[in-house]
């Protein structure tokens, strides 16, 4: 299983180009699920009443499993796919970039259409604040009092959030990256000679 981190967004970022008189408005925003993705174009839609095409490209989910491209009227091939390739290129997931065009009056053929949404999207993607998402699982780490300090040092080694429970033993609801886990566990096994146990919690 790979572990692959991606980039995305934590808000909406739009940028702006003219190309013989067609106005071409590129909006990058955070969508974890095709609902949201929707909820943004239908804005667009809305605000953007009278532009001629509303062409976009989203991906979600970790290394963008889920995708879809619109050319919205644009001859195929010549919009969602530029879209999409500026998502892809930047390694982007769980965002949607929506390309609004309004029309100018002089037709730019083909290529030049292409290259005139591929430069929007990239632009707004370019000017946008970016963040890395790494997998994640939780889990629950149990050991008795004397391993607190030795388990407690392990997870500040891998820049685990966590948070302990004390009873008759301690047990501690940890959250880690999924790419340190196998590390992780080997440790904690060794270095409590194998006092300390985990267990997986499964989202609900």
């Amino acid at each position: 299983m790979s572990f692959t981190p991606y980039r995305t967004v934590t808000s909406e970022n739009n940028f702006e180009i003219t190309i013989k008189r067609s106005v071409f408005r590129a909006f990058l925003a955070p969508c974890r699920s095709k609902a949201e993705a929707q909820q943004t174009l239908d804005a667009l839609r809305t605000t953007y009443w009278d532009a001629v095409h509303h062409c976009y490209a989203y991906r979600i989910g970790e290394h963008g499993l889920e995708s879809r491209m619109s050319d919205d009227g644009e001859p195929s091939g010549t919009a969602g796919k530029p879209i999409l390739f500026a998502l892809q290129k930047a390694a982007l997931s769980d965002c949607i970039i929506v390309v609004v065009r309004t029309f100018g009056g002089v037709k730019l053929g083909v290529g030049p259409l292409a290259r005139a949404y591929a430069e929007a999207a990239q632009g707004a993607i370019q000017s946008a604040e970016l963040i890395t998402v790494r997998p994640q699982q939780k889990i629950l780490v149990h050991c008795i009092y004397d391993d607190v300090s030795t388990v407690t040092r392990l997870l500040e080694d891998v820049e685990a959030q966590f948070e302990a429970s004390y009873g008759d033993a301690v047990t501690f609801d940890v959250t880690i990256d999924e790419e340190k886990m196998s590390s992780f566990l080997a440790l904690l096994i060794s270095r409590t000679n194998g006092r300390a146990g985990y267990s997986k919690v499964h989202p609900e």
